[in-house]
């Protein structure tokens, strides 16, 4: 009977065990070993354009009217930790959890391969702004709010996950700006939200406008 007890509380023991840990463990597992292998860039190209260029075109170009978001010229890093984010559940995104599913994409080899394609997508040379009429004082609030992350010029940081910035579509910035202000993005950092939370829907639009206007550097546009 003293058997049978102790097995029954190991097991609730073992099962407290398993449901405290998975995400954040199967996260961090799935990051690490997509970040650690040797992407195959003709395997990225081919699962790229099998699952994600019906929603972000082609070219990675995504939609001008904030849809979908410029993935083209994104550091490899940041695509591998959201396609992790989305699958893990820690990033809420119905319409992709499906495609980026183990069963659909393929496992870790799968998400270097196409993170590492991406990042050799040339940019958009014209992504849709804003209206453009408070860019000096955008400019302000972008180096006290953002630049120290994200890099002056909107560059991202490839080891800390910091994505690219500049040059993104202002209506997809600005939704973003609104849902990490507003807590409905659940992989935000939360140094950004905590400083986002202090602005009103003028400041967002005010920001999302300067960003989309910042130039990547010419190696990285199209010519189109």
């Amino acid at each position: 009977m003293y058997a049978y007890l102790l097995s029954l509380l190991c097991g609730a023991f073992w099962m407290l065990l398993v449901q405290d840990v998975p995400a954040g463990a199967a996260l961090d597992r799935e990051l690490a070993a997509a970040m650690e292998l040797t992407p195959d860039i003709a395997s990225g190209e081919r699962l790229y354009r099998k699952l994600c260029a019906e929603c972000h075109g082609e070219d990675g170009w995504g939609s001008t009217g904030g849809e979908y978001p410029q993935l083209a010229g994104q550091h490899r890093s940041v695509i591998v930790k959201q396609l992790a984010d989305i699958r893990a559940g820690n990033r809420d995104n119905p319409k992709m959890f499906p495609i980026v599913e183990e069963s659909q994409m393929g496992g870790p080899q799968a998400i270097a391969d196409i993170a590492a394609y991406i990042s050799t997508l040339l940019m958009d040379s014209f992504p849709a702004a804003g209206e453009g009429d408070r860019l000096p004082e955008a400019e302000v609030l972008y180096r006290k709010t953002c630049a120290r992350c994200h890099g002056l010029n909107g560059e991202g940081n490839f080891d800390l996950h910091y994505p690219l910035i500049q040059g993104q579509h202002f209506r997809y910035l600005l939704r973003q700006l609104r849902w990490i202000r507003d807590g409905q993005r659940k992989n935000a950092n939360p140094d950004m939200a905590a400083l986002i939370r202090q602005l009103d829907d003028a400041d967002l639009e005010m920001l999302a406008d300067y960003i989309a206007r910042l130039e990547p550097p010419a190696e990285k546009l199209s010519d189109k």
